[in-house]
């Protein structure tokens, strides 16, 4: 059975568990550093330009925001590393995504989301280690991949796997590469 990328929607925003939407669907955490594209790959993932809002400014996404797509949910999270946010807003974030991770219990499976041009950070190496210790299904999305030449693409996604210790996909939300790929991934985890 394959996932039916139209039927779509923006369910909420949280920042509290008491804030999750509840429904029976699996959900798919994004997770990855300010500005790599997570909002972008949701929207290229689905086709539409405006699903999950995008901006070129670092730290946008300040809040867990939730995307029913088929019978599934993509959880946009909050990005970590550098952002040109109060330091009040990022110390908020912390409790904010962890809990989510540690204790939503439809969670099914991370997509670790990297930009394919840059070498893994400090923060995305401890979020890999994080995410083997949870025991959690997950994947590298190496996004930005437009942004380099085919020939450097696999080079660059073994390094990243390498690194991160998952398996991974390169992406491009501007060119689509790896849509099809990705959507594989997703399958697995429609409910019948």
């Amino acid at each position: 059975m394959s996932i039916n990328v139209q039927d779509c929607e923006f369910i909420s925003s949280a920042v509290k568990s008491s804030q999750y939407p509840v429904h029976d669907y699996p959900e798919i955490a994004l997770v990855g550093r300010s500005n790599v594209g997570k909002s972008s790959l949701i929207n290229a993932l689905v086709n539409r330009k405006k699903l999950a809002r995008v901006s070129g400014q670092p730290g946008r996404t300040q809040a867990l925001n939730f995307y029913r797509v088929d019978r599934l949910v993509l959880v946009d999270l909050p990005g970590y590393g550098y952002a040109k946010v109060p330091e009040s807003v990022k110390a908020q974030w912390k409790p904010m995504i962890e809990g989510y991770l540690t204790q939503r219990r439809n969670l099914a499976a991370v997509l670790m989301v990297v930009d394919i041009r840059h070498r893994p950070t400090a923060d995305d190496q401890m979020m890999a280690e994080w995410i083997a210790a949870m025991d959690i299904p997950a994947w590298i999305v190496a996004t930005k991949a437009d942004k380099i030449s085919r020939s450097k693409q696999k080079t660059h996604l073994n390094q990243i796997i390498s690194l991160l210790n998952l398996p991974g996909i390169v992406f491009s939300a501007a060119t689509k590469i790896g849509r099809e790929d990705l959507l594989a991934v997703l399958n697995q985890f429609i409910v019948g």
